[in-house]
């Protein structure tokens, strides 16, 4: 089966054009689709009905996740969904402290049941909301790779979510850069670990902007998620 491209240009939160543009880069995965609705429920909806065999998502931002991670479990039933991400996206529109939806999509995935807490985990993040803390705290949401072995034991495989914000900012163009992350060639490694503890089901890319130098680093993540889905250039 190969893998084909959805591509999601929207940011559902102030001022997140430049998300928007990122969703048009070639990153040498045949398109399937391209999704732009007027709501992020028509959104979800629309992604999830879109998914082909192999699905890569690129965004925009991280609530095109939810649509992949929700078409997934339909199609597989339980799977594991690994969140790389500087920020928790485990807010709510109560805990939200800017009230930008893209601050919600993993607590969207996970409250409505694509998702249990206990087969997913949260790497990289270094800027959590109190709120999002709190839910951590209650849930037991892991947030250390070295959970992943017990995370992914008993799903069918994982859809993994990657904000490529997570990454120290000189490794990456992104909306949001966070001080303090992973490089680009740890991240590699920590897909690497993903794919060795279970079958990869999809990859979502989100939280860019348009850049030159940007599409050989995202090839480079594909390449380990997905063997063969990126074509070389």
């Amino acid at each position: 089966m190969t893998a084909g491209l959805v591509r999601v240009p929207a940011a559902w939160g102030e001022g997140g054009g430049a998300m928007c543009g990122a969703a048009a880069m070639d990153i040498g995965v045949p398109d399937v689709a391209t999704v732009s609705m007027s709501s992020l429920a028509e959104q979800t909806a629309a992604v999830a009905a879109a998914l082909p065999d192999v699905p890569v998502v690129l965004g925009g931002c991280c609530c095109a996740h939810v649509g992949a991670a929700a078409g997934l479990a339909a199609r597989h039933g339980r799977i594991a969904v690994v969140w790389f991400d500087a920020h928790g996206d485990l807010n709510t529109p109560d805990t939200s402290p800017s009230g930008n939806l893209w601050g919600m999509p993993y607590r969207m995935v996970l409250d409505g049941g694509h998702a249990a807490p206990g087969d997913c985990a949260l790497l990289g993040a270094r800027s959590l909301d109190p709120g999002e803390n709190e839910y951590i705290a209650d849930t037991g949401l892991a947030t250390s790779a070295d959970a992943l072995e017990r995370v992914l034991d008993g799903t069918v495989g994982t859809y993994i979510a990657f904000d490529c914000d997570v990454l120290e900012p000189s490794q990456i163009d992104c909306f949001m850069p966070e001080p303090g992350g992973p490089s680009l060639d740890e991240c590699v490694g920590l897909v690497a670990a993903v794919v060795r503890l279970a079958p990869v089901l999809g990859i979502g890319l989100t939280g860019l902007v348009a850049s030159p130098a940007n599409p050989l680093r995202l090839r480079r993540i594909l390449e380990a998620a997905l063997p063969g889905a990126a074509t070389a250039r």
